[in-house]
C-alpha cells in the first residue's frame, strides 16, 4: 500500500504533495533492473484497490488503464509511459545494498539526491508524475493508460517485449527526459558488444610480491547524456596506467575491475599484479607522476581522480601473452564520441561506452555500449569492435538492438504541448533530440503512427552517486502534464 508523505520527513512541505507521496514508496522499495517484481506488486494492488483496471503482461510490465473524467469521454486515449527500474550506482565506500535497502533521500538546496548513492528519480519521478494522474479525482482528462516498464536500463527488455495490440492509444507521452522546458522528439538507438575470453592461471613466483592499484574520483555519469563532456573513463585510464608501468616494470597482472553498469561512465577500477620484491618505492614514484598527469589532462572535468597503490595478496597470475592481448586490445578499443549529428548541431550522433570489465586469471568479459542516431552508425560501430577482438581469436558477439526514435517535427502532440507550455509559462520551449537511449523507439516501431513526445524535470547526474533532480522543476512538470491532458479533448 502507498506509504504517505509524513512518513519520510524528507518530503514534508515538498509540492505537489501527491506526486512526492509516489515518489517515496519508489525509494522505500528496491527498484533494481531485472528485480522490478515488489514494486511493481505493490502498485498492481494499490491499482486494483483503487478500481482501475490492471494487469501485468508477460514479460512484466504493468499497465494500469483509468476512464475518461465525466465529460472527457470523447477524448483521445493518451498512454503515459516510464519505466520503473533505476540505475545502481554507489561510492566505494557505501555498503548500501540494492536489493534491500531503501534509497535515503536529501533535501540539498531545492534539490534532492541520495548521499552516496543514486536516487533514482531517473524515472522514479516520472513514475510518479503518472501514478500521481492516476490518483487524482480532480484533473481533467480523457482515457489514460499508464504504461510502467521494466528492465529499460539493463536492455530495454520490457519494451522489447511489449505485445503489439495492448495499447490503444494513439497518443503517448513518455516521462524520461531530464531537461525541464525542453521537448524531446527523437532518440538515439543502439547496442551491446559483449566480450569473453578463457584464460589459464600462472603461479606466483616464490621471488614475486602482491600489489594493488585503485583509480578512484571520478565524476561518472550517464553514458548517453554526458558523453560528450570527455569526462574519465576508469577503465581505460587504469589500462593506460598499467601500460605506462609495464614499461618500466616486469609487472605481472592477476585480475582488472572496473565499472558497474553498461549504461554508467565508469567511475571506478582496480587492478592486482605482481613484481619482483625490493621494487615498491619505485612503484609508488611512478604511480603518484601518473597521477599527476591525468590529473592535469582531465583538468576542469574530472580532476578530482586519484591513484591509490598498496601491497595486496595475489594467489595467480595472467599468462603473460593474455595480459598483453586484454591490456592492448582494451587500450586500442574505442570508446566516447565517434562523431557529431550533421542533422541536428550540437547532438553526439555515434559514440561508445567502455562500461565494464572483469579480468581474472582463468579468464575475462567486458561490455561496450555502442550508440547512435542512426541505426547503421550503432551496427557499424559495433562491427569495428568485434573486428578488433577478432584479431585475437576473442570472442565478440552484439546484443540487445533497439532502433532510434526518429523525429517527427510535424507531431501533433509535440504543437499542443509547446502551445501549452507558452501558455502556461509565458516562455518558449525547445525541441530536443537525445543521445541517450529511450522505449519511444522500440514502442513506436511496434505500435506505428504513435505520436510520441517525451518530456519532464531537471536532473542532473543521473546514473552516478549524487543524482539529484531540482524540487521546482518537478512541479512545473505536474502543471504542465494536468495542463497538456486537460488540453487533449
Amino acid at each position: 500500500m502507498l506509504v504517505s508523505s509524513a512518513a519520510h520527513p524528507v518530503f514534508s512541505g515538498l509540492q505537489p504533495a501527491a506526486v512526492w507521496a509516489h515518489f517515496a514508496t519508489l525509494c522505500r522499495i528496491p527498484r533494481a533492473s531485472k528485480h522490478e517484481a515488489a514494486l511493481r506488486d505493490d502498485l498492481l494492488a494499490w491499482a486494483e484497490g483503487r478500481g482501475l483496471a490492471a494487469e501485468v503482461d508477460a514479460v512484466g510490465n504493468l499497465l494500469v488503464c483509468k476512464p475518461a473524467m465525466p465529460g472527457r469521454e470523447g477524448a483521445p486515449a493518451v498512454v503515459l509511459q516510464a519505466h520503473l527500474d533505476m540505475v545502481c550506482q554507489k561510492n566505494g565506500d557505501s555498503d548500501h545494498d540494492f536489493l534491500r535497502d531503501p534509497i535515503v533521500p536529501v533535501l540539498d538546496d531545492g534539490w534532492l539526491r541520495a548521499e552516496k548513492t543514486t536516487l533514482g528519480a531517473d524515472n522514479g519521478i516520472g513514475v510518479a508524475l503518472i501514478l500521481a494522474v492516476l490518483a487524482s479525482d480532480d484533473i481533467a482528462h480523457g482515457p489514460i493508460e499508464a504504461l510502467l516498464t521494466v528492465d529499460e536500463e539493463a536492455g530495454m527488455g520490457g519494451a522489447r517485449g511489449l505485445a503489439p495490440g495492448l495499447l490503444q492509444g494513439r497518443l503517448m507521452l513518455n516521462l524520461d527526459t531530464e531537461a525541464w522546458g525542453e521537448f524531446y522528439l527523437g532518440c538515439a538507438g543502439g547496442l551491446d558488444v559483449n566480450v569473453e575470453r578463457p584464460g589459464r592461471p600462472d603461479a606466483v613466483p616464490d621471488d614475486h610480491q602482491g600489489w594493488q592499484i585503485v583509480l578512484h574520483g571520478l565524476r561518472g555519469g550517464h553514458s548517453g547524456v554526458d558523453i560528450h563532456e570527455g569526462r574519465g573513463n576508469a577503465i581505460k585510464l587504469l589500462v593506460r596506467v598499467l601500460r605506462r608501468l609495464e614499461a618500466d616494470f616486469p609487472l605481472r597482472l592477476a585480475a582488472l575491475q572496473g565499472g558497474t553498469a553498461r549504461n554508467a561512465l565508469p567511475r571506478e577500477a582496480v587492478a592486482s599484479f605482481a613484481l619482483p620484491r625490493g621494487m615498491g618505492d619505485g612503484l609508488v614514484a611512478a604511480v603518484a607522476e601518473l597521477e599527476a598527469l591525468l590529473r592535469g589532462e582531465l583538468q576542469g572535468v574530472d580532476e578530482g581522480l586519484m591513484l591509490a597503490v598498496s601491497p595486496c595478496a595475489t594467489d595467480s597470475l595472467l599468462a603473460p601473452a593474455e595480459q598483453a592481448l586484454w591490456l592492448a586490445t582494451l587500450h586500442a578499443a574505442p570508446h566516447g564520441v565517434r562523431g557529431m549529428s550533421r542533422q541536428v548541431p550540437g547532438v553526439v550522433e555515434t559514440s561508445n561506452n567502455l562500461g565494464m570489465v572483469d579480468l581474472r586469471p582463468a579468464g575475462g568479459s567486458c561490455n561496450f555500449m555502442v550508440r547512435s542516431l542512426l541505426d547503421s552508425g550503432s551496427t557499424a560501430l559495433a562491427d569495428e569492435i568485434v573486428s578488433l577482438w577478432a584479431l585475437s581469436g576473442t570472442a565478440a558477439t552484439t546484443d540487445g538492438y533497439y532502433p532510434g526514435w526518429a523525429p517527427n517535427p510535424a507531431s501533433a502532440l509535440l504543437k499542443t504541448c509547446q502551445a501549452v507550455y507558452r501558455r502556461d509559462f509565458a516562455a518558449d520551449s525547445t525541441v530536443q533530440v537525445i543521445h541517450a537511449g529511450l522505449e519511444c523507439g522500440i514502442i513506436g516501431a511496434k505500435y506505428p503512427g504513435l505520436d510520441i513526445v517525451s518530456f519532464g524535470p531537471t536532473i542532473r547526474g543521473a546514473h552516478a552517486p549524487g543524482e539529484r533532480v531540482e524540487v521546482a522543476s518537478v512541479a512545473r512538470c505536474w502543471q504542465l502534464l494536468t495542463a497538456i491532458l486537460a488540453e487533449l479533448r
